[in-house]
């Protein structure tokens, strides 16, 4: 009973809660601290290895971050006719696991330095520290779930996390319902993203918010020698 109880309060009440956190609490820190709004870049105080460890980094999380996205919320109706679950499990183990290598590696390091270089840790808030350690983390069960899926290479474990996530997506009800038989290090895994979620507002990475997209279709600056 206690169990049934605790699986519904993880997995069918706490996404909503972190959800309604994430972006209830990034609306009121940029409203109210916008001056924290910042990758808070520490580049200028130690750059030994600092463009290896956050280009790994930072390739991995987005390639995550997309990968679950469109895996996880897209309906299994859409690529059926073209793909099957088996080839998607197969193709999310490898693009997954390489990504998670990446920012293993990357995050790894950086948070290395970020413990051991004096400067930096000077610098650094406890939440700085703790989130990085987070997805650090985050990122290793990622690649140890994916021993895990060469049990199942059908692709029915995908399609019931898939299940899961659209439910809550879309307010489907009974989320929880599908994480019954779901294996501990998926249940794991995925109450871990959820906190990483939850802590968003409060870490630094609420940057991601600030994207410079319009870059990307600026116009030229025209430079003129001095006369």
């Amino acid at each position: 009973m206690f169990v049934e109880y605790l699986q519904h309060l993880i997995y069918g009440y706490y996404p909503y809660l972190a959800g309604t956190v994430f972006l209830v609490g990034s609306l009121l820190r940029f409203d109210h601290g916008q001056f924290t709004w910042k990758t808070g870049s520490s580049q200028m105080l130690s750059s030994k290895n600092m463009r290896l460890a956050s280009n790994l980094f930072h390739i991995g999380i987005i390639v995550i971050f997309f990968g679950h996205l469109f895996g996880m919320l897209t309906p299994h109706w859409i690529y059926a006719p073209f793909l099957s679950a088996g080839t998607k499990q197969i193709l999310a183990i490898l693009v997954g696991g390489i990504a998670g290598v990446l920012v293993l590696i990357g995050g790894g390091m950086l948070l290395y330095r970020r413990l051991n270089n004096p400067r930096v840790k000077a610098s650094s808030s406890p939440m700085d520290t703790a989130i990085l350690a987070i997805l650090v983390f985050q990122a290793g069960l990622g690649i140890v779930t994916v021993f895990f899926s060469l049990g199942h290479l059908d692709g029915e474990m995908m399609l019931t996390l898939a299940s899961w996530a659209q439910s809550i997506v879309f307010f489907s009800g009974g989320a929880a319902d599908y994480m019954a038989e779901v294996s501990w290090i998926y249940k794991l895994h995925i109450f871990l993203g959820l906190t990483i979620i939850l802590l968003f507002p409060f870490s630094r990475l609420v940057h991601v918010w600030s994207i410079p997209l319009g870059y990307l279709g600026r116009n030229y600056q025209i430079v003129r020698r001095r006369g």
